[in-house]
């Protein structure tokens, strides 16, 4: 019986590195996009920062084809994004665009990898963010691209969306994760109300394993406090 079999877009950064080494510890074939090369990995497709988004779309899809062969995927994690601020007088333009590549480009090329390559009954995890729920005056190209991923969580769950019969989508909404990058620039932060990366990736083995999967469409709020994380749907 061959292994099940998981793509970790974004599997080079902290949240998408202990993912990719989580599945492989459970025995799953593991398959990472990103700017980089992760060496845990059974497979890796890089993208190229200065292709338009057809392009690195294309890309993907002809990168996961012939790594999967006639071979579906159990489940399609992405974890890639970033952080940056700014307001309508400071780099609006700047922030927004580097948003809507890091966020709303890698989920857009994750649902169309869904669409051809997830198996029937598959998950599909995308990553919005639970500040994104309200206005985020200081972080607008931050707020406007995770609303975005929200928006398209729910109309892949929604009817005739092209995703594969049976498939499930959702979105985590994270308040901090407890990253290194996060613990340089908040040193003196509560830590624990962050996150723990490795929870994240228990939780997304046993949701692609089919164990306690949120319902369709659903946007997750990770709620944590004294070092324990709560669900919060939105």
């Amino acid at each position: 019986m061959s292994s099940p079999k998981v793509l970790i877009y974004g599997g080079r950064g902290a949240l998408g590195a202990t993912c990719v080494s989580h599945f492989k510890q459970q025995n799953w074939w593991v398959a990472s996009i990103d700017l980089g090369l992760n060496d845990e990995a059974d497979h890796n497709i890089v993208v190229t920062s200065t292709d338009s988004l057809p392009e690195q779309e294309e890309s993907v899809l002809t990168s996961v084809s012939s790594a999967l062969g006639s071979s579906k995927l159990d489940a399609i994690i992405c974890v890639a994004g970033g952080w940056a601020g700014g307001n309508a007088k400071k780099g609006l333009a700047k922030s927004a665009d580097l948003m809507w590549r890091q966020s709303v480009w890698s989920s857009v090329v994750s649902a169309s990898v869904a669409a051809s390559h997830l198996k029937e009954g598959g998950l599909l995890t995308l990553t919005g963010a639970s500040a994104a729920l309200q206005e985020t005056p200081g972080m607008i190209g931050y707020g406007m691209a995770k609303a975005a991923v929200h928006h398209l969580t729910k109309s892949l769950a929604g009817k005739d969306s092209g995703l594969p019969t049976g498939a499930t989508c959702v979105a985590i909404l994270p308040i901090t994760l407890d990253t290194p990058m996060n613990r340089k620039w908040m040193p003196n932060a509560d830590f624990t109300t962050w996150t723990s990366l490795e929870f994240l990736a228990e939780l997304f083995w046993k949701w692609s394993s089919n164990q306690a999967r949120p319902a369709n469409g659903s946007l997750l709020q990770l709620v944590t406090k004294d070092s324990n994380t709560e669900l919060v749907v939105a």
